[in-house]
């Protein structure tokens, strides 16, 4: 979760948000923007790479700019989804491998980019909703330039259990 902004803000609109991080010092930041907000998250220090969240405990779960090696990245994204309950949503957000040489800004590392396909590859049984590069802004100063990022949307079916 980093410095919290994203957590924070769910948090504003009415999400119970439970946020990851493995820096004490990302969380202490954290922390204290969650209490200039007024609004509550869990914080949790691990590092995701190790934490194993609750079996189809969540509505939403979000993996934003976590840039990882891939044999990483497949261990967090399959936990990811099975943390997502039946009727929840996976969002993946992140720097795609286009980047390197199309886009602007990012990590240099190759083998910490990924692609949608690699994405919908690592998410298990989830319904792919939306795979896709897109192009964002990115305000340099004197400059506009774009960032290439993969974004990967994918739910869980609801239950048809009665």
């Amino acid at each position: 979760c980093g410095a919290g902004r994203n957590a924070v803000w769910l948090a504003g609109q009415g999400w119970r948000v439970t946020a990851v991080d493995f820096s004490e010092v990302a969380l202490r930041m954290a922390r204290r923007l969650a209490a200039e907000r007024r609004v509550e998250v869990d914080w949790i220090e691990a590092d995701v790479v190790g934490w194993t969240p609750p079996a189809r405990a969540y509505d939403l779960v979000c993996v934003l700019y976590l840039q990882l090696p891939a044999p990483a990245r497949r261990t967090v994204l399959a936990r990811a989804a099975e943390a997502v309950r039946a009727g929840g949503t996976l969002l993946v957000v992140g720097h795609d491998l286009l980047n390197l040489t199309e886009g602007w800004g990012g990590p240099t590392q190759p083998d910490v980019l990924f692609t949608p396909d690699d994405v919908v590859a690592e998410i298990g049984d989830l319904r792919v909703e939306k795979a896709q590069r897109v192009r964002r802004a990115v305000e340099e100063p004197g400059a506009s330039r774009e960032a290439i990022d993969c974004l990967v949307r994918a739910g869980r079916p609801p239950s048809t259990a009665v």
